[in-house]
């Protein structure tokens, strides 16, 4: 189940680096940022982009090597709680907020509490098969 889990989120975030990586100015704007022709683009391109295959890949690869599942895990948690945490403080601080920022809130939660529970699953069960 964690496996399985890791591998849509991890799929989510390849489809989000492509996104960001072959249609910047579309992606940008549909969650409001306005690109600036060179550093603008270049940072989102980074950050956006580059980040978002690198998580992709990280929660790819319980599919390959079984025995990170528990720390994929863990660093989806972290990801997506520091998410959760900064995307309320946007909410609280900023106005004016279109559909898609609540579609990402929602998969941002909705991604934090499966991984925490999944994680707590995985860490219960690990603990328990060692003892």
């Amino acid at each position: 189940m964690a496996r399985t889990f890791l591998a849509l989120v991890g799929f989510i975030y390849i489809l989000l680096a492509v996104w960001c990586a072959f249609a910047p100015e579309t992606t940008s704007q549909s969650v409001g940022f306005i690109l600036k022709p060179g550093s603008g683009q270049s940072e989102f391109l980074t950050v956006y982009g580059g980040l978002e295959l690198a998580l992709g890949i990280v929660f790819l690869r319980p599919l390959f090597q079984k025995e990170v599942t528990h720390f994929s895990l863990y660093i989806c948690v972290i990801v997506h709680g520091c998410l959760v945490m900064f995307r309320t403080l946007g909410f609280v601080l900023f106005s004016g907020f279109e559909s898609t920022t609540y579609a990402l809130a929602g998969g941002e939660w909705l991604i934090f509490l499966m991984s925490l529970t999944l994680y707590i699953i995985t860490k219960r069960s690990t603990k328990s098969s060692l003892e």
